[in-house]
């Protein structure tokens, strides 16, 4: 089975926890991007997707200017190593309806791995088994 390296993110883009939700949703779209790991001091503390950020501004009333990443994020995000599984982490993150693992190694995030690079792994995956059939 490859491991999750093969398939991720590599740079992934990350962000402070006290910048605002109006620079996340612009780092956002300049780097085409739906998920920023989140950073307090130099150490992971959450993860802001895209669906969250638009959820809280749309329900919330807070000003993008002023309000700041760590009331959108989700604090505890799933993390994991580069050498882990490709199929134990699709089987926890389809259990438990996570949409991205942070990928992190001994000098901080190597990467991310979201919903659409499972979507790509997937088909690597089944193209290969189709042929290597007999």
């Amino acid at each position: 089975m490859p491991s999750i390296a093969r398939f991720m993110t590599t740079n992934a883009v990350t962000i402070d926890h006290a910048s605002t939700l109006a620079v996340a949703q612009r780092m956002m779209q300049a780097n085409a991007i739906r998920h920023l790991p989140v950073f307090e001091h130099g150490r992971l503390v959450g993860v802001l997707a895209e669906h969250q950020l638009r959820l809280v501004l749309q329900t919330s009333g807070l000003d993008p200017e002023t309000a700041r990443v760590q009331q959108a994020m989700t604090s505890h995000p799933f993390v994991v190593t580069s050498d882990m599984p490709l199929d134990e982490i699709a089987e926890i993150m389809a259990d438990h309806k996570y949409d991205s693992v942070i990928v992190m190694g001994r000098d901080g995030v190597e990467g991310i791995f979201t919903t659409a690079d499972a979507c790509r792994a997937l088909t690597t995956v089944l193209r290969q088994a189709v042929d290597d059939s007999p």
